[in-house]
């Protein structure tokens, strides 16, 4: 079984390439495409994800704990895989004719017609994806080579075929192919592990959680991706675009933690089905002191430079995405430690009734403040709906792991960390006064500046026995 730090190590070197692809990529595409381009590919994108989601429903999550509880039994693993990809796929192929018809009896959709076609696409294909199979198996070295092989043929043509914002739709047809080459890819090879199987079907074992955990993703996307989609009937295709360059990058900046929590909930799983309740929490307040580490330096970050960041991946044309990227700045902390407890805690341990309860309570608030602040606050109301609907899961989920396993917030331990990182604020404006204009610099020197200002105040102030260990380790093999 490959240990978590390898999984990890693969899932960063993914991530980390999901820093530099957007890096290279977004920039060229943002300028080129032009506000309102980009905002029409995020609309529609927004509205083909919706689609996806109710076709996945909870596959995603459910696949990943399945598949990780059975992986020794070959047997019980191709029974697993094969109810959950048939049901997946009855699924999808309702989404596809729901799709459809809202393409052709949708009066505001007529208009974008080229792109949903290209969205069908990206829809069926994705059932054949099976991410979830190659997460359980924890096989995350097969993950990350497929992933970046793909994605640099993937930019590799964008640069090639989108040289003026008329080709909005062929940088859209590209993005879909995306999902479509890598599900040929990963069905194709899945046959080493599973097979499909119609023999001993009992596809009403999995219906009840499949949808359950479905209904939770459709409920959390209502304050996520709902945003993108109601922004856009509203307030008009360069408002998405403001609105969806600043989760664009707020994403990039998330990438790295998201990347741990994906490998840390097959191991989760296990040791839970193992009965190891004391390692299962040890584990997670690692996870917790690793987000610590993490994020508040990102999230300091992030506000100060908000504008060279924009600026320098987007270009001057994208302004109105800056606020907006301040606002949202936070959810890196929030969301952070929000997966800790649904996606390494409360998912493993089954509680999926929790999760769904949490969810509906944010997503109503997600609905409410979307309504009364978008129309008047457009992208600002979008921003404030998301950073505060995610705030309210995070406290319901705490609340409850308090409460029932014991598991607190270590609130000392975090005001000691925000205590060790204020001076970070002043170096970083200074930085940002210093090379006014300059964004290149302002982005460059205030990173190296926080990465060192990172390490001196793990080691020496707040003494991280992770970090600790982990430079212990690495610095004793580079002397032998």
């Amino acid at each position: 079984m490959p240990s978590v730090k390898k999984n990890f190590l693969y899932s960063s070197i993914l991530a980390t390439a999901n820093y530099i692809f957007p890096f290279i990529l977004f920039p060229y595409v943002s300028r080129v495409l032009g506000v309102e381009n980009n905002g029409k590919c995020s609309f529609i994108d927004s509205i083909v994800n919706y689609f996806i989601l109710f076709s996945m429903m909870g596959v995603s999550i459910m696949g990943i704990r399945e598949i990780a509880a059975h992986r020794n039994d070959r047997q019980q693993l191709t029974s697993s895989f094969s109810n959950l990809f048939l049901l997946n796929f009855l699924v999808t192929c309702i989404a596809v004719v729901l799709l459809l018809c809202a393409t052709f009896f949708v009066p505001y959709l007529s208009s974008y017609k080229d792109l949903l076609y290209v969205g069908i696409l990206k829809l069926f294909f994705n059932v054949f994806l099976v991410e979830w199979l190659y997460k359980g198996l924890e096989d995350f070295r097969y993950i990350t080579i497929r992933s970046i092989s793909v994605r640099f043929l993937y930019l590799l043509l964008v640069f090639i075929f989108v040289r003026s914002a008329t080709d909005y739709v062929v940088y859209f047809f590209l993005t879909s192919m995306l999902v479509v080459v890598n599900a040929v890819i990963n069905f194709w090879h899945s046959r080493q592990f599973v097979h499909i199987s119609f023999q001993k079907l009992l596809l009403k074992k999995y219906v009840k959680p499949f949808f359950m955990l479905g209904v939770y993703l459709l409920l959390t996307s209502m304050y996520t991706s709902f945003n993108v989609t109601f922004l856009g009937f509203v307030s008009g295709d360069m408002q998405v675009g403001y609105y969806s360059t600043s989760v664009k990058l707020f994403n990039i900046i998330l990438a790295l933690f998201s990347a741990f929590t994906g490998v840390m909930l097959p191991r989760m799983s296990l040791l839970i089905e193992s009965g190891k309740m004391d390692e299962f929490k040890s584990l997670l307040y690692k996870s917790v002191d690793v987000l610590f580490c993490i994020s508040v330096p990102l999230v300091i970050f992030t506000v100060v430079m908000a504008r060279p960041i924009v600026y320098l991946i987007s270009g001057k044309e994208y302004e109105g995405a800056v606020f907006l990227l301040q606002i949202v700045a936070p959810l890196i902390l929030i969301i952070g430690y929000e997966q800790i407890l649904v996606m390494q805690a409360l998912m493993p341990l089954k509680e999926d009734k929790v999760i769904l309860k949490n969810s509906f309570i944010g997503a109503l608030l997600g609905i409410s403040l979307n309504v009364l602040l978008v129309p008047r606050w457009q992208g600002v109301g979008a921003s404030v709906c998301w950073l505060l609907s995610e705030t309210l899961i995070l406290v319901l989920s705490q609340k409850f792991m308090s409460k029932e396993f014991k598991v607190h917030f270590p609130l000392r331990r975090f005001l000691g960390v925000l205590k060790g990182y204020i001076l970070l604020v002043p170096f970083l404006y200074m930085v940002y006064c210093f090379w006014e204009n300059e964004v290149w610099w302002q982005v460059f020197v205030g990173g190296v500046i926080m990465g060192v200002y990172v390490i001196f105040v793990q080691l020496f102030f707040l003494k991280n026995s992770v970090v600790l260990a982990f430079i212990s380790k690495y610095s004793l093999k580079m002397w032998l």
